[in-house]
């Protein structure tokens, strides 16, 4: 073997040595993993406005209390601070699982689209961006529901309405119940029936048939969607004017007390618990009532093992919506004075959960 084969077997010897001891010196790989994402929380809220009128009399005499000529005297600096106030207080629903506030908010007791389309243009909620999906109902006073949505967090996909016919009371016009279907973020399709019942006016026991009848519109909506789609989780909420211990939302609708006792098709009322824990979400004569309920499909329940499952539930009662008592609602007016409120009705709120 000549000198440079033995050198080059050498320096390859000594090649492999070092490569070896290098190796051995580097720590083992460790497979990275990858931290766990928090879960995925939606809001889905609902605010009564009360009275959301602009000061143009477009209904005759329905319409002429929200004037100037009226006797609340309506005027375009009143009408600009109540819008400022509601404003204030949807921007003001937000908390660590939403931080940027609900991604649907289903409203009533608006006069029409401009009001709303103010709404959402004011200064407090405009960066939002949020959209609008309104219908004018045959209502005699002339309000509505609607939804707002956050574009980024909610897709609609269909709208329909449904108007309440009661045929012992052909001459009844009430608001008609809004139904929005579409897809939160990317979890899963819902339906939202946004509603605004017939009021207790004339008494509640002489007003109650038109209130189960419009539970029974809502459960005859749902069962049409359930027909097509089995698995669609369904929310019903609304000024029901009805609590949720009443006839209308407890067995027409069969809004249960308790998660575990509702089927896939049936509903839960989370807010059954709060009224009978003495909370609620407007005062009569210094009791409480809570007509303002956000109502969830079985298929939205964790028992049922969908894409989205509700978490909780919570009456919005921030301290700058309370009146002078430090408990109710600070009301646009009372006994004809203006107060510069926000609206008799706290805001309700639920939230769920991606899984």
């Amino acid at each position: 073997m000549s000198y440079f084969q033995i050198m080059n077997r050498f320096i390859a010897i000594a090649l492999i040595l070092i490569s070896a001891a290098t190796s051995a010196a580097k720590p083992p790989r460790t497979r990275s993993v990858a931290a766990p994402q928090p879960p995925t929380v939606y809001g889905v809220a609902f605010y009564n406005l009360e009275n959301l009128f602009d000061t143009i009399n477009t209904n005759g005499s329905y319409d002429l209390e929200f004037t100037p000529a009226g006797a609340r005297k309506w005027d375009t600096e009143k009408y600009r601070a109540k819008i400022s106030n509601l404003a204030s207080a949807i921007a003001a629903m937000t908390c660590a699982d939403t931080p940027a506030g609900p991604a649907v908010i289903g409203i009533a007791e608006v006069e029409n689209r401009d009001v709303v389309a103010d709404l959402v243009s004011s200064p407090e909620l405009a960066r939002s961006n949020l959209g609008i999906v309104h219908h004018d109902s045959p209502d005699q006073r002339g309000i509505d529901v609607a939804l707002l949505f956050n574009p980024e967090l909610f897709t609609p996909l269909d709208v329909s309405t449904h108007t309440l016919r009661i045929a012992s009371e052909p001459q009844l016009r009430t608001r008609d119940q809004l139904c929005v279907t579409g897809v939160l973020g990317d979890a899963d399709t819902v339906s939202i029936i946004v509603n605004h019942w017939p009021s207790r006016l004339g008494g509640k026991k002489e007003s109650e048939p038109r209130r189960i009848a419009a539970a029974n519109l809502c459960r005859q909506i749902s069962d049409s969607l359930w027909r097509r789609h089995p698995d669609r989780g369904i929310i019903i909420m609304g000024d029901l004017n009805d609590d949720p211990h009443d006839t209308s939302c407890a067995v027409t609708l069969g809004a249960d007390k308790r998660a575990e006792n509702v089927r896939r098709h049936g509903f839960y009322n989370p807010w059954w618990k709060m009224l009978d824990a003495g909370r609620g979400t407007l005062a009569y004569r210094g009791n409480w009532n809570l007509f303002d309920q956000i109502i969830v499909s079985g298929t939205l329940l964790p028992a049922h093992n969908g894409k989205l499952q509700l978490k909780r539930a919570r009456i919005n009662n921030f301290d700058f919506l309370r009146d002078d008592d430090g408990r109710t609602p600070r009301r646009t007016y009372r006994s004809g004075r203006w107060l510069n409120g926000y609206s008799d009705h706290f805001p309700t709120e639920i939230y769920l959960e991606k899984r």
